[in-house]
């Protein structure tokens, strides 16, 4: 890919149950400048091991601006860390930003949950891109992930994985992960996925979903198959997401803080 000097660059690392990534983003196109680098996710995942690991892939681009960081649960706005599903539960009630800082060489950290970072690159440079209205990322996996976006403005810490539907949790209803564990075909999987989709309608009226996660690869086999009212549409981004969406919050929060 040509990418000339004048190109606006922000860095994200996305940090998942198995590796941290991250790489340089052109934040007027959304790709990747370069390849991407990754480090296996430190055992036990605490939060001083996961910084130095953040700090280990910041130090592999020579990146020295601001960053910004997915984290795999809630981060709300003033950096604390409330779940950890899957990392150290030493990190429940740490300034997520403060910790990787720490680990850093001042530079400026924004932490953001991973599915709302994914949404937010989406939303702008990929499924979602040239839609208005509000917009629904659910990420279908090991649990469901969510993201709303609404033109633009992202609603943080959704949780609509956790919602109840038809006396169960829509995630232990219908990830990708209860598919599997039960060995159902994608005719009835879908069943369940229109179930969560309509209770989510039902309670937000969005314009659009965006379906992401691994499963999202074979979207031509199951999306046909919904039968809610909201067009669906797979995530085209895959695994570059949440970098994406991570520099765009550091980006974002730099911009903020310079106004």
């Amino acid at each position: 890919m040509s990418v000339t000097e004048s190109a606006r660059r922000g860095f994200g690392i996305d940090v998942g149950g198995s590796g941290v990534k991250g790489g340089i983003v052109d934040l007027d196109t959304g790709q990747l400048i370069g390849d991407r680098f990754k480090l296996l996710t430190p055992q036990p995942a605490t939060p001083e091991a996961v910084a130095e690991t953040v700090a280990g892939v910041v130090d592999h681009f020579g990146w020295d601006g601001p960053l910004g960081v997915t984290y795999p649960g809630v981060v709300t706005t003033d950096g604390i860390v409330h779940t950890a599903a899957n990392v150290d539960p030493a990190w429940i009630g740490r300034n997520a930003a403060e910790v990787i800082g720490g680990a850093l060489s001042g530079q400026r950290v924004t932490v953001l949950n991973d599915a709302d970072a994914a949404g937010l690159a989406e939303e702008r440079f990929g499924a979602g891109r040239g839609h208005r209205g509000v917009i629904v990322l659910l990420t279908f996996g090991t649990g469901i992930g969510s993201a709303v976006i609404h033109n633009g403005a992202l609603l943080p810490n959704t949780e609509f994985g956790h919602l109840e539907v038809g006396g169960k949790e829509a995630e232990h209803r219908a990830a990708s992960s209860v598919k599997e564990a039960k060995g159902w075909s994608y005719e009835r999987w879908t069943k369940e996925v229109t179930r969560v989709l309509v209770a989510v309608e039902n309670a937000i009226w969005p314009d659009l979903f965006i379906v992401g996660g691994g499963i999202s690869r074979k979207a031509d086999k199951w999306v046909p198959l919904l039968t809610n009212r909201t067009p669906v549409v797979a995530a085209t981004l895959r695994n570059s997401a949440g970098i994406v969406g991570a520099a765009m919050a550091a980006d974002a929060d730099v911009t903020a803080t310079a106004e």
